[in-house]
Formats: C-alpha cells, sequence, structure tokens
C-alpha cells in the first residue's frame, strides 16, 4: 500500500510491506519513501506469543519441555539454552561425551538452517520474472525456481540425510528432550559413531558436489576478496560460484549495511575453547562480551514498563493494552545503549576467519557479506562435526546430574543459525520466578529505543532502491532475507 506522506511532500510515500512470504512468522516493514529510496524503515513483529509468561510459577525443569516449543525450525538452539541456564543455577558442568553430542546437535540444527535459508528462502528471489532479462536468469531459475529448481530438491535431500544425526542422537527433532544440564540422555555405541560419520559423508560429497562443486576445505581456506572474483571467473561450477555472479551483477555488496556492530555468545564448547569465539566488534576492534550489560528498551514495543532500559533478571514481558506508541511486539536489546547485529557475519568477523573480516573491513556487513559468511560458516562447522563425532567415547560417563536449588539466577547463552541466543532464569522458592528471552531476531529486528535509534534491520534498509511502481521492492526483499529472519522466535 501507498500513499502520499503529506500533502505537500510530493516525493515521499509510505509503503507498507508485509506480510512476507519465505520467512519463519509473521513481519510487516513500514518504509518511508523518498526520491526512489528509502529513508526510513520501521520494522514489525505482528504477533505476540508470550512463552516468557507461560514458564513463570512452573517448575525450572519445564524450561526444557516449553522453550523448544517457541520454534519447530530452531528448537534444538532453545533446547539448548533452557539447558545451560538450568546447568548455571545447578552450577553442572556437563561430560565431555554430552557436550560433543550438544555440539553435533545444535550444529546439525544451524548447518540445515543455513541450507534452507540459502535454497529455499534467499536464492529463489533471483528466479523472479523481474530478473529475466539477466545473462545468469536461467540458471537461476532451473536452480531455485520455488517447488521446482534442481539444485533446491537436491539440497533438501542432503539436508534430510543431516537430521539423520538428530534421528541418531536425539531421538527426533523437533523439541527433543535429549539436551540436559548435565549432558545428553542418550549414549552412542561405537556402530553409532560409525553410522554419524557415513552420514557426514554423504552430506560432504552432496555439498562438494553441487553447492560448492569443491572440497569443504578450500571454501573453509578462502581468506581474501580477490579470491571469490578469481573463484567467480574460472572457479568450479556450482551454486556458490553462480551466486557470486548475480551477487556482483546486481551490487549486493552495495545493499543493506547496518552498524557493522556485531555480537557473539560463542558457539560449540570445547577443551580448547569454543569454535566460534565470544565478542563485540565494533568500529573496527574486538572486545569481550559483558552479558551484564545488555538491556532491553519497551520503548516502541507494546509492552509495559517503559520508563527505563532493563537488564533482562530484572526484565517483564507484559503486554501493554492501552498501547499508543509501540509500533511492534519486539523489544530492542541493546548492548551498553547501541544495538548489535548477530548471525553468521558476526561469529566469523569474531573468530577471525579471514575472508569475512576483509569483506567487513571494505564493505562492512552487507547483504553479499551475510550469505557468504552462512556459506564458509557451513563448510567449517561440516568440517568440525566430523572431528566431534571422533572424540566422542562410548563407554565413558554422557550426563552429569545435579540439585536444582530452591533460589538461584543464571543466564543460557548460546548461539542458534541467525545468531546470539539468551536466556535469563530466575528460580525463587523452587519455581520459575522470571523467565526472559532475546533471541537473535530480537537483536537483529528491533524497533527503535528511547533515543530513536533504529534496530540493525531497520538502518539496513534506509537508501534501499524502490523502483517505479514497486509495492514489495526486491531490494528490501533481498535485504530482509539477508538476516534470515525468525520471528517466532523474535517475540516467543
Amino acid at each position: 500500500m501507498t500513499r502520499p506522506e503529506s500533502p505537500g511532500a510530493e516525493t515521499t510515500t509510505r509503503l507498507i510491506v508485509g506480510p512476507f512470504n519465505r520467512v519463519e512468522g509473521d513481519l510487516e516493514v513500514r518504509l518511508e519513501v523518498a526520491n526512489g529510496a528509502v529513508a526510513a524503515a520501521y520494522v514489525s513483529s505482528p504477533l505476540f506469543r508470550g512463552f516468557e509468561r507461560i514458564l513463570e510459577g512452573r517448575d525450572p525443569f519445564d524450561a526444557l519441555v516449553i522453550a523448544p516449543r517457541i520454534c519447530g525450525i530452531c528448537s534444538v538452539s532453545q533446547s539448548q539454552a533452557a539447558a545451560l541456564a538450568l546447568a548455571g543455577v545447578q552450577g553442572l558442568v556437563p561430560t565431555p561425551n554430552g557436550q560433543w553430542a550438544t555440539n553435533l546437535m545444535v550444529a546439525t540444527e544451524n548447518v540445515a538452517d543455513h541450507l534452507t535459508h540459502f535454497h529455499l528462502f534467499f536464492m529463489p528471489d533471483f528466479a523472479r520474472a523481474a530478473y529475466a532479462d539477466r545473462p545468469w536468469f536461467p540458471q537461476a531459475e532451473a536452480r531455485f525456481k520455488a517447488g521446482q529448481g534442481t539444485s533446491a530438491r537436491r539440497m533438501m535431500e542432503a539436508r534430510a540425510t543431516l537430521m539423520h544425526i538428530l534421528g541418531l542422537l536425539a531421538g527426533r527433532w523437533p523439541h527433543t528432550l535429549a539436551l540436559q544440564p548435565g549432558g545428553v540422555t542418550r549414549r552412542a555405541e561405537a556402530r553409532d559413531t560409525m553410522r554419524l560419520l557415513a552420514t557426514l559423508g554423504a552430506v560432504r560429497a552432496a555439498l562438494e558436489e553441487r553447492l560448492f562443486g569443491a572440497p569443504l576445505e578450500r571454501v573453509a581456506a578462502l581468506a581474501e576478496r580477490s579470491e571469490l572474483e578469481a573463484w567467480r571467473a574460472h572457479g568450479p561450477d556450482g551454486d556458490f560460484r553462480l551466486f557470486l555472479e548475480i551477487a556482483a551483477d546486481l551490487g549486493l555488496e552495495r545493499m543493506g549495511r547496518a552498524y557493522d556492530a556485531f555480537l557473539s555468545y560463542g558457539a560449540y564448547p570445547s577443551p580448547d575453547g569454543p569454535l566460534y569465539a565470544a565478542g563485540r566488534f565494533e568500529a573496527g576492534s574486538l572486545r569481550p562480551v559483558d552479558p551484564m550489560l545488555i538491556t532491553e528498551d519497551h520503548t516502541f514495543a507494546r509492552m509495559e514498563d517503559r520508563a527505563r532500559p532493563h537488564h533482562p533478571f530484572a526484565g517483564t514481558t507484559i503486554p501493554d493494552g492501552l498501547d499508543e506508541t509501540g509500533y511492534t511486539w519486539c523489544k530492542a536489546p541493546r548492548l551498553e545503549g547501541r544495538p548489535f547485529e548477530t548471525g553468521a557475519l558476526a561469529r566469523q568477523v569474531i573468530s577471525g576467519q579471514p575472508l569475512l573480516c576483509d569483506l567487513v573491513a571494505r564493505g562492512g556487513g552487507n547483504v553479499f557479506s551475510r550469505v557468504i559468511a552462512r556459506l564458509v560458516e557451513t563448510a567449517c562447522t561440516l568440517i568440525a562435526m566430523e572431528g566431534w563425532v571422533r572424540a566422542l567415547q562410548p563407554d565413558g560417563p554422557w550426563c552429569a546430574q545435579g540439585q536444582m536449588p530452591a533460589q538461584g539466577q543464571a543466564a543460557g547463552l548460546t548461539e542458534a543459525a541467525r545468531g546470539a541466543l539468551g536466556h535469563w532464569l530466575q528460580v525463587e522458592g523452587g519455581k520459575i520466578a522470571r523467565y526472559q528471552i532475546i533471541a537473535p531476531t530480537t537483536w537483529n529486528f528491533s524497533p527503535r529505543d528511547a533515543a530513536g535509534l533504529p534496530g540493525p534491520l531497520e538502518a539496513a534498509l534506509v537508501g534501499a532502491v524502490v523502483r517505479p511502481g514497486e509495492t514489495t521492492p526486491l531490494s528490501v526483499q533481498h535485504i530482509v532475507r539477508s538476516f534470515d529472519p525468525c520471528m517466532v522466535c523474535t517475540v516467543h
């Protein structure tokens, strides 16, 4: 829907975009458009769900059952965050086997999400008739047209193979109860480790044949922007090379830059440290993350308690039935009062992956660098998963036991596919007194705060081109989907 913003503003219009297809959950974006480009954006999560309120007053271990129901595509990550919060309250450390198995389960879900995003959510936009005049269009249409693309079908077969890992280790997906504060409920026997390696080998073969056309190690070793140019010009045929061609033609590196401020809680712990480091990156420098500096601002959320920002341990989730200020059910998370982008790009930059550090140094976080980060991370994570399987000791312990105290509080911080996920748990009198969740898309799709500072997506949309007659601008869709939103997690 478009209409003049005011009778005297001939070049300014308001454009309501949504609901978006091919995103998880409900999403609407209000755009102020001036002179053919977005001048301001307001991102709305229009569905309230209330899981945080549902958890209050329950047995703490009910979080392992209820929290994963927040989402059907990243439920393992929600399980892990809940388990970590419970472990923190108990002072419990998982067994080594429990940690390796948890890493494998979380990584399986995250890699599966990356494959789904690229093949089913992001790339089908380039198979639209609006791009029919581009030289790469026939390939894009053949490989990624919704419901018909050959690459999409084959990669979903590989994804289904990958999910066998969750069948072996978790028993079911989504909403498994296998992840516990002290590890996992099911041991993997020696024959199971062989099946796990065979499964990973089959997925590796599919990605090396169709997605990359090259060994995963070659993708993981990419270190400079010039190597991507060489791959686009002379590299092996595959969906990766096709994406590089499309990105160069459409200038995806010039779309969707936000604040270049990135946040990661760290992912996949091990005795030698996490595979992907924790930290915050801004103004070209890397610093540690202090979770006590995280707050949520309710100024433009349809929530009570707007007087000041709240740390999650002091946070509330009370809908405001008389609200006339808020434009979304999403709160505004801030770290030291500033918005941060989170996701695969944040993880890779904070971990020092050379290619992604080079891309961010040259052009910041944008549509191109976000997609490249997911693809590189897919290769790196699959390689690591093979090592975690080999580290399993079938005869060792799989789950440590602890005692839940009557009082306590802890945060469970992890990385879902879309970025930093935190559960903040307070126990009083043996029951959940308070439970607060900040999901990755809550960070990325946050509204403005009390200072009027837009969230990352709102900032990234400014400057997006709106062609004459467009009601759902292609540039806006590319930018939105580059963040891979999960709106059901956003307002849980």
